[in-house]
């Protein structure tokens, strides 16, 4: 018995053949087929040549120039008027007249001088020019650190971007010019 297990191991060896060799060739084999495939469907795409090889091109046909649009409006505004009752009263100031408002950025308020002094400090090595307002109201002094009045928005918005930037909080405040 001993025999016969090893003559059946050694046949299955035998019969088992090592398939080496297989995937390439057939992967190669798809690739060709399709490569030919859309050859063939290149050619059958092609336009049909035309019978008269051998002449010249044909001459392209000249394109008449599109005609030039006419518009009316420039003779008919100049001849309209358009009259437009107004009571002056209604009419919104400029802004550079009077009553304008400047805007002005509160960087703190404190107590001790020496707090809104410390402030200031932070603020010139900023580049920035603030300075202290010394106010005296129903609950006592405050010393009020001050940025502006500013030319423009966007000169405010670049001081309020830098003290955000330094974590230092900003109030807009409005004014009329003193």
């Amino acid at each position: 018995m001993a025999q016969q297990r090893k003559s059946g191991r050694g046949a299955s060896r035998q019969r088992e053949a090592p398939r080496t060799g297989t995937g390439p060739r057939a992967y190669l084999a798809g690739v060709a087929s399709g490569l030919f495939l859309a050859f063939i469907f290149y050619l059958v795409t092609l336009p049909p040549e035309s019978a008269d090889r051998g002449g010249a091109p044909p001459q392209p046909t000249a394109a008449k120039p599109a005609p030039a649009p006419e518009y009316e409006f420039y003779t008919v505004l100049p001849n309209q008027e358009i009259t437009v009752e107004v009571d002056p009263a209604d009419m919104p100031k400029p802004r550079g007249e009077g009553g304008a408002k400047q805007f002005l950025l509160q960087a703190g308020s404190f107590r001790q001088a020496d707090d809104a002094d410390r402030r200031r400090a932070e603020l010139l090595l900023l580049g920035l020019t603030p300075r202290v307002e010394e106010t005296n109201g129903d609950t006592g002094r405050w010393y009020r650190v001050v940025l502006g009045p500013f030319e423009s928005r966007s000169a405010m918005a670049k001081a309020r971007s830098l003290t955000a930037q330094q974590d230092i909080d900003t109030l807009l405040v409005q004014r009329s010019p003193e």
